[in-house]
């Protein structure tokens, strides 16, 4: 209760006039600076940002992206996958299960994955910033019809970009849960129309303001991989019916993230320094910013 309380107070700091200004202020000068020190990028990968920065999501597969270590991470995807199984435990109105930090460590490769030079510079060219690695998310997506969760409509609040590197494990059709979303330009009128400032919306609201024929529903084989900027745009998971869904959810912010509202990294501190003895000086920096 007392940290619901924190953050409240925290958020109305943060959305005051005085306090917004400050840091938007701060925030452009920093962008401005960073500017002469971004990684230059192939013609290739300009091109998914700019697509991200116009649409909040690009759509591509693992084959186009040709990061180096993709045969590695994917091999120790597939071993894992059968692991986050249905537990004992597991209650009717579960929606989603997780890879332990103690799974994902005994599969370091998927965590290494995300930290690939060239994907790093993509991110930091879209953020304009130096990248913060937030981890990775191992996800098992339960087949119901639950409505909850990140299964409503949101846009994510911890920082002012976000991307999130998606990746599909199984085949998606619009009965296996696909990541959904609203163009960039729809979410803005949608949000003044809500007075959205966080949380989560219904679908049936959501349906009562735009046409469901608008959604811009992800689909594809295994490999398929959706690079979003989940802080642009109303996006969920559509509840999958005919199967599980099995995903890989990358997540990065600036290293100016919001860390007074949420949490950091997926793994514990001490996992992160076991994990660090493998890392370049740079890439230490991405997780220990």
């Amino acid at each position: 209760i007392l940290l619901k309380i924190r953050k409240k107070i925290l958020r109305i700091i943060d959305q005051h006039p005085f306090t917004k200004y400050q840091v938007d202020y701060f925030y452009q000068k920093a962008i401005d600076k960073h500017l002469k020190n971004l990684p230059i990028l192939s013609p290739e990968d300009i091109d998914l940002i700019e697509i991200i920065k116009k649409e909040g999501v690009v759509i591509t597969t693992l084959e186009k992206l040709r990061i180096t270590s993709t045969l590695e991470m994917l091999e120790s995807a597939q071993s894992l996958m059968p692991k986050i199984a249905q537990n004992k435990f597991y209650h009717s109105d579960q929606i989603v299960i997780h890879a332990s930090p103690q799974q994902i460590m005994e599969h370091p490769k998927i965590f290494f994955w995300g930290l690939e030079q060239r994907l790093l510079n993509i991110i930091e060219n879209f953020l304009g910033l130096l990248v913060a690695y937030q981890g990775v998310y191992f996800r098992r997506d339960i087949a119901n019809q639950l409505e909850a969760g990140s299964r409503l409509w949101h846009i994510d609040q911890e920082d002012r970009k976000i991307l999130k590197i998606i990746i599909y494990l199984n085949d998606i059709t619009e009965e296996h849960g696909p990541f959904q979303y609203i163009s960039k330009s729809l979410t803005s009128t949608i949000a003044d129309t809500l007075k959205y400032t966080s949380g989560y919306i219904p679908d049936k609201i959501m349906q009562g303001i735009i046409s469901s024929a608008i959604y811009q529903s992800c689909t594809g084989m295994a490999g398929t991989v959706i690079i979003a900027d989940t802080a642009s745009i109303f996006h969920r998971g559509k509840p999958p019916i005919a199967s599980d869904r099995f995903t890989l959810f990358f997540d990065y912010t600036t290293r100016r993230h919001k860390q007074a509202l949420h949490g950091t990294s997926t793994l514990p501190y001490k996992d992160l320094l076991i994990l660090s003895q493998h890392l370049s000086e740079s890439q230490k920096k991405c997780i220990f910013w």
